[in-house]
């Protein structure tokens, strides 16, 4: 989600500054021990690599694209062998190593980026280097190891929290002002569609015939228009998964539809599946709106497990060239908002293929929505 993942970029902004502040001290120790190098030469080559990783590490981590585990991997794999030159560096019996406390900024980062796992694993990893080198091993030694495990872990679990808690809100906020939203929508409606749509059922009732007819298409449209408001009224956006397999058989009661479907459940989130239903029963109104009341349409259903597809044919004449686009430019929100704008929304695609053949829509709609997944990954 976007506030999870400026939180993220806020974190490692702050790594950058206590990147440059560890190299400060680390720079600043190895001038003060300078007698203390068997191998000055090397001592001033480990100190350039670490100046020197230390910008590369800062311009990575600041760019989102960048910080890959390959990143981490790279960033632990150096502080690591900066403490295992050491011993060869300074010779044996040393107490710090070259790196010192500089290595805290691969530790931070592993935490940052993989939680509370990232910053075990490196903890143990950086503790490790550090003890095994040693001929002799004091109680500082293994307090600092333990340290390691521990900073890195509680940092981890307390940054994958952070960023668990601001998607959390995010959502609940996104729900508040989507619940808000259709209120104000149905009380629109309420007040304006489904009142002319009742006039209108009732006045054809009253003169019978054709009018008679179309009074109860308006009932039948009116009663349509009311259930999907409740049903919108109860859909929470952080609702259990069901079966689109089974919502969308559902469709056959139409007249002259027949659904496809894999022989098992497709499971998806329940506001993603409504929208995915509702942008398919729109196709086949206009099915029974342009071609005839009990034309054939085919649904078709495809699960290719990181998204599913859904088709939509018919036989009819298809849409004259041009059609679509001035039905946009007029306002009417048919196949721009009740197709296309429901599918877009999703993170999917909406495609239409027409001709003398018919007309076919295909949807291509994720299983798990981008900003879903960023919040999961951080759990």
């Amino acid at each position: 989600m976007p506030t999870a993942r400026a939180i993220e970029d806020q974190l490692f902004a702050a790594l950058g500054i206590v990147r440059v502040v560890l190299l400060l001290n680390a720079v600043g120790w190895n001038i003060h021990r300078r007698d203390n190098f068997q191998h000055p030469e090397a001592a001033v080559a480990c100190v350039a690599v670490m100046v020197l990783w230390t910008f590369v590490a800062n311009v990575s981590y600041g760019r989102p694209r960048l910080r890959t585990a390959q990143l981490v991997v790279v960033d632990l794999a150096l502080a690591v062998v900066l403490m295992l030159v050491t011993p060869w560096v300074k010779g044996e019996g040393y107490r710090a190593t070259v790196p010192g406390f500089w290595v805290a900024g691969a530790l931070l980062a592993a935490a940052l980026r993989f939680g509370w796992r990232g910053g075990f694993m490196a903890g143990v990893v950086l503790a490790v280097a550090d003890i095994v080198p040693r001929e002799e091993l004091r109680q500082s030694d293994v307090g600092n190891a333990f340290l390691l495990i521990l900073a890195g872990t509680i940092v981890g679990y307390l940054c994958a929290s952070l960023q668990t808690m601001a998607a959390e809100r995010e959502a609940a906020q996104r729900e508040a002002t989507a619940a808000a939203e259709r209120a104000r929508l149905a009380r629109a409606v309420h007040d304006g569609v489904l009142q002319v749509l009742a006039l209108v059922q009732r006045r054809g009732r009253e003169l019978g015939g054709d009018l008679g007819e179309l009074g109860a298409l308006a009932g039948e449209q009116e009663d349509r228009l009311r259930r999907l408001i409740r049903a919108q009224d109860s859909l929470s956006v952080d609702a259990d998964t069901f079966d689109l397999a089974t919502a969308l058989t559902g469709l056959e009661e139409l007249p002259g539809v027949t659904v496809s479907t894999p022989g098992h459940p497709v499971e998806m989130g329940a506001a993603t599946a409504l929208e995915v239903v509702a942008a398919v029963r729109a196709c086949l109104d206009n099915v029974r709106l342009h071609v005839g009341e009990d034309a054939p349409a085919w649904v078709l259903l495809q699960d290719r497990q990181d998204r599913v597809e859904v088709s939509v044919r018919d036989d009819g004449p298809g849409i004259a060239p041009g059609r679509l686009e001035i039905a946009a430019a007029e306002g009417r929100l048919g196949v721009s908002g009740s197709i296309r704008g429901r599918i877009r929304d999703l993170g999917g695609t909406a495609e239409v293929a027409t001709g003398t053949f018919g007309t076919e829509w295909r949807f291509a709609v994720p299983r798990e929505r981008p900003d879903t997944a960023y919040g999961r990954r951080h759990e």
